[in-house]
């Protein structure tokens, strides 16, 4: 068994007061960090300068380390370092890959954690004021990568519109025109409310509200921002009364 222990932390969505307080421990005393893209400069910056790091981000069109070999390098690293922490936007466990890396690590008996963060869906809907269940509207949570996809035809449709709940779905601002074919054609309504959130809970934060009809439309003028989150439900009809008490706030956070 190697000496090195990883700990894989969420970094959560974006603004560092989100970070839970194991997680800025792990940062503060780690002697190696292996960051993802989505791991904000406000948060990079609480690293101790003395640490190394490894940015193994992956950028839309960009050459960029592939998941098997970032896996390969916690391993590798676990004989090099004492504590290795593996940062990730939002939570590990949510589209973050960590099962993967966690399963590697475990054949190769290194020893590890999980750290949990705030994963996107949730800080998002907590900064623009859109609950993502509320009592009349929606009883469910539905959290889909956009890259639903990938690999062949999805057949998935059906279901997610029969949930009847929010649908929260990652990565999919390039998808726009397969989830708007796929959801209407599955029996969605073209006048489900649609936010897409940009930077979610960030100063840089931007909302675009839309419906399902208008989907690519709205995807298409946010074209090469990132991230992206969107979020559909009747939900969102209640950013008109919340979102303005929970933008004003984060603007004002110095």
């Amino acid at each position: 068994m190697m000496n090195g222990f990883v700990s894989l932390v969420g970094a959560g969505p974006g603004d560092p007061d989100l970070l839970t307080v194991k997680a800025l421990r792990c940062i503060q005393q780690a002697d190696v960090v292996v960051y993802d893209r989505l791991v904000s400069e406000e948060i990079l910056a609480l690293i101790p300068a003395s640490v190394a790091r490894y940015d193994v981000g992956k950028r839309c069109g960009q050459p960029s380390m592939k998941q098997e070999a970032i896996s390969e390098l916690l391993v590798t690293l676990a004989g090099k370092y004492q504590r290795i922490v593996r940062l990730k936007g939002g939570d590990p466990y949510v589209f973050g890959r960590g099962g993967e890396e966690a399963l590697l690590l475990v054949a190769n008996s290194v020893l590890f954690e999980v750290v949990p963060g705030i994963t996107a869906a949730i800080g998002c809907a907590a900064a623009t004021g859109i609950p993502l269940t509320h009592r009349g509207l929606s009883r469910s949570v539905t959290l889909v990568t956009g890259h639903v996809q990938d690999g062949g035809e999805f057949h998935g449709w059906s279901g997610l519109v029969k949930s009847g709940g929010t649908l929260v779905f990652y990565m999919g601002l390039e998808r726009a025109t397969e989830l708007r074919r796929g959801l209407l054609q599955a029996g969605a309504p073209a006048h489900l409310p649609v936010a897409l959130v940009v930077a979610g809970t960030t100063r840089q934060q931007r909302v675009e509200v839309t419906s399902l009809a208008c989907l690519e439309q709205a995807a298409d003028m946010l074209s090469g921002l990132t991230p992206v989150l969107m979020i559909m439900g009747e939900v969102v009809q209640l950013r008109a009364e919340l979102g303005h008490m929970a933008e004003t706030l984060l603007q004002s956070v110095a």
